[in-house]
């Protein structure tokens, strides 16, 4: 090839070396020339007329590709595969300098290739995030692992190009380093073990509820990659977890919760032992006109009366025999509220139970469940729940306990000087 545009050049009278300076200078024109061509052909004709069938098509995962822009990475292949060919026909005689041009090309194209691979591997991870069944097993830190991997072989293939040596010959001299590796890779190498045990046993995925104190996380996990899980919190900041100290410490994971028919609802009232007493009839009488206590009243009052009754009790006297509470009766009342409540599950848990007796009163706790899960709705079924609960205890003659605050001090010191 150089000879015929020697032969073409001759008659121009450049000499002999500059003949063959400018039959070099033309054929490098020409090899750049195809490179252009190659690169024009490669991306705005095959990977346009690519993108507009997979834009076409009814499938998901090729419009991945063209989103990670994969197409685009391969057409670079064209003319660097073009200089990397004919090069060295327009350098013949200079081995040096085609050497160069060559072993240069070459390092593109494996970095080129690691470039591709990069984004095959962004596109699987995409297409499988975006089937909503897969997000319990995270594949992004294994995606990370085979790129980790794949760049450290292109760098060893790029070194040993570098240094002309085989890439056997830099490999072997790695095993004095792997102390030196080990501690480079420590965090990736846990990682990656740490992501086998959570992908597993199915620990964590991204979108569940996550709460670990050590680290200030509390909200939805937004990703798991080889070396870090970061989390959302609620005030939508961002905090990021070494992934494997989510093996090595304790965290609570809420989706158990969001997976179930309800949110659990767990807080007490704490009453006032001092306002605990015995119904009379005008408390019963009062207590009666509550319409969803009606019932309850009339039963208990009928099974009452044929045990005193039964055993011949004097019931002038409060004390004597069984009586209903007004603190029971109030019980009754939590219960019937909540039995009739929309929003509670009543498939699931149900308690109103007494709790021991405290410094703080007589506890009477709520253990139901929500069947809304979104944290705003749960908070204003609970609130609302709660506040009807503290305002009718009145009606039972039962006050809140409640520690003496500074309005509670000053009456009684103005009770005290009158």
């Amino acid at each position: 090839m150089l000879e015929l545009i020697e032969q073409w050049l001759s008659p121009f009278g450049l000499g002999g070396s500059w003949t063959n300076l400018a039959a070099r200078a033309v054929l490098l024109g020409a090899i750049l020339a195809l490179g252009l061509v190659a690169d024009f052909i490669a991306h705005r004709i095959v990977v346009r007329t690519l993108s507009r069938i997979i834009r076409r098509t009814r499938w998901h995962w090729d419009d991945a590709l063209l989103q990670r822009k994969v197409l685009k990475r391969i057409g670079h292949f064209a003319p660097a595969v073009v200089i990397y060919l004919l090069t060295p026909l327009a350098l013949e005689g200079h081995d040096s300098a085609s050497h160069f041009v060559t072993q240069l090309m070459l390092i593109y194209m494996i970095v080129l290739g690691l470039l591709v691979l990069d984004a095959v591997l962004n596109a699987i991870v995409d297409v499988y995030r975006s089937k909503e069944r897969t997000r319990y097993v995270p594949i992004r830190s294994f995606a990370q692992v085979i790129k980790l991997l794949a760049f450290f072989i292109g760098i060893v293939f790029i070194v040993s190009i570098i240094l002309d040596k085989t890439p056997l010959y830099l490999l072997s001299g790695l095993g004095a380093l792997t102390a030196i590796l080990m501690l480079v890779f420590k965090d990736a190498i846990l990682g990656f073990v740490a992501g086998i045990q959570l992908t597993a046993n199915r620990m964590v995925a991204r979108g569940d509820w996550i709460e670990m104190d050590k680290y200030g996380a509390d909200g939805d996990v937004l990703d798991v990659t080889l070396t870090t899980v970061k989390v959302q919190n609620w005030d939508k900041t961002i905090t990021t977890i070494p992934t494997y100290a989510l093996i090595s410490d304790a965290f609570k994971n809420w989706r158990g919760m969001s997976e179930s028919g309800g949110r659990r609802i767990k807080r007490a009232i704490n009453i006032d032992m001092n306002s605990i007493c015995l119904c009379d009839d005008k408390l019963l009488a009062r207590l009666e006109k509550i319409h969803l206590l009606a019932d309850y009243i009339d039963e208990k009052r009928k099974e009452i009366a044929a045990y005193n009754s039964q055993h011949s009790v004097d019931e002038d006297c409060l004390v004597n025999g069984r009586r209903l509470t007004n603190v029971g009766s109030y019980r009754a009342y939590m219960v019937a509220f909540l039995r009739q409540h929309p929003m509670i599950n009543q498939d699931m848990t149900f308690l109103v139970r007494q709790l021991a007796p405290t410094s703080e009163g007589l506890p009477l706790e709520i253990y139901v469940f929500s069947k809304d899960k979104v944290w705003a709705n749960y908070e204003a079924i609970q609130a609302d729940i709660f506040d009807h609960l503290l305002a009718v205890t009145s009606a039972f003659d039962l006050h809140v306990f409640q520690q003496p605050t500074g309005s509670d001090l000053r009456l009684l010191a103005g009770h005290s000087s009158v």
